[in-house]
């Protein structure tokens, strides 16, 4: 991204594209990780199926938090490796392992604290409440490791290098299902083994991520005679990047356990076939993500290189790939549905529940993938705070007040309904807000 290179539509196109091919095939291999966990779960019956569901979405904020809080400092390496400031990155870096390794444990904590109350509380029914706290509590003791998993991967693919966190995330869905196979049917732990299966995955990929970026990366790997120092700017910049990042896990995460509070009153079948359509609509959304993260180094590198020009065409660039992948994938998710929700559990109810909400959803994608990809390219620009409060306005003003009025009168499709209208909002408003951003604009830094 130096100053003053040329760089045409399809070169730019071919870079977006080699660098979200790792992350998108990543994606894929965690959801195919997700497919496989719940139909191994799915085939012990529908109370294991819901029990994970019940809690699944406070598990997604946990893990929310814990990105965040990588946000923070993976944008300000991303943009010193664009202004080719390598020891800067590496001081940043430092910082960014302590304060996340800290933030981790504080989370650890009030998830050990809350793991027998937490079902009850989301209005689990009685068959379902153990097991449910159970995977709860386990998942949380593998958070630190899930921390250093993320740092280290958020800060490799700030370098560029897609490719080492792709491979070892890809290994770590071989591993869970291996993992899984044998805590759950050979030694019988059923839910608490889909559990344990999933802690050691994180645990065992954790130590190779790390290692990847602090003894083999040519940017970030610790050189001798470099110390540590907690540098007061970039940490006040990390957490202005951070808290509205962490602001919006809370708003998304609080509202899908809010929508999981909305459906417990329809029952376990409901439970379960919500739990299992949100699994197969991964396949869908997840290239999403691996192009925001994609676009999330590129922008943070050109704005560090002082290349508005290219942060204007590659924010569209990879938006409209984004919107294109996704529009793809949904209409191929809609002719698969029955036969994948039938993969994932034995139990006609609710395999074809699940396969009627989903494709209801399914026409939403590409404006789904606008908001995904949108959300990426502000992080790369340190524009966290608007994105956050649009997503407060979408999820809790649109998707929950409708979920609340439709559930009771058109069950579990209503709700649905209600997600498929506040994605297509949420796309539109993230498209005009990412036109503002780019509209004749010269980026800088933001603090």
């Amino acid at each position: 991204m130096r100053e003053g290179a040329e760089f045409k539509t399809n070169r730019l196109l071919a870079l977006t594209v080699r660098l979200s091919i790792p992350t998108i095939l990543a994606q894929i291999s965690i959801i195919v990780m997700e497919y496989l966990d719940a139909a191994m779960v799915g085939h012990l019956g529908g109370n294991a199926t819901a029990a994970i569901g019940l809690v699944s979405s406070t598990t997604w904020l946990f893990g929310g938090l814990c990105n965040s809080a990588v946000i923070g400092f993976s944008v300000q390496v991303s943009q010193k490796i664009g202004a080719g400031d390598e020891a800067g990155a590496r001081r940043i870096m430092k910082q960014g392992l302590l304060i996340s390794f800290l933030f981790s444990a504080v989370l650890t904590l009030i998830g050990v604290a809350i793991h027998r109350f937490l079902p009850v509380w989301l209005g689990g029914e009685e068959a379902v409440l153990k097991d449910a706290s159970s995977y709860f509590l386990i998942i949380m003791l593998s958070h630190p490791f899930m921390m250093l998993h993320f740092i280290a991967a958020g800060m490799l693919e700030s370098t560029g290098n897609m490719r080492t966190p792709g491979i070892l995330e890809s290994l770590m869905c071989v591993l869970d299902i291996g993992y899984n196979y044998i805590f759950i049917y050979v030694l019988h732990l059923g839910v608490t083994g889909a559990a344990i299966g999933t802690a050691l995955s994180e645990v065992t990929i954790a130590i190779p991520m790390a290692y990847s970026l602090l003894v083999k990366s040519p940017a970030l790997h610790l050189r001798k005679g470099e110390g540590f120092c907690l540098v007061g700017e970039e940490l006040k910049r990390a957490f202005k990047i951070a808290f509205p990042v962490g602001l919006e896990q809370m708003i998304m995460s609080s509202a899908y356990v809010m929508s999981t509070r909305i459906i417990s009153p329809l029952g376990s079948v409901s439970v379960a076939a919500h739990s299992l359509a949100v699994t197969a609509e991964g396949l869908c959304y997840m290239p999403g993500y691996g192009i925001a993260s994609a676009s999330t180094a590129l922008i943070g590198q050109t704005i560090g290189a002082k290349r508005s020009d290219l942060t204007r065409r590659i924010s569209w660039i990879t938006t409209f790939f984004g919107m294109t992948l996704m529009g793809l994938t949904g209409v191929l998710m809609y002719i698969i549905t029955p036969s994948m929700m039938r993969l994932l559990t034995p139990v006609p109810e609710i395999y074809s529940l699940g396969s009627e909400v989903l494709r209801i959803e399914l026409f939403a994608e590409p404006l789904f993938a606008a908001s995904i990809v949108a959300t990426g390219v502000f992080r790369g620009m340190g524009d966290t705070l608007v994105p956050s409060f649009m997503n407060l306005l979408s999820m809790w003003g649109m998707r929950i007040s409708l979920s609340a009025f439709l559930a009771p009168r058109l069950g579990l499709k209503g709700v649905w309904i209600a997600m498929t209208i506040e994605l297509c909002f949420r796309g539109i408003i993230f498209l005009a807000r990412l036109y503002y951003k780019t509209k004749g604009k010269k980026y800088e830094t933001q603090a």
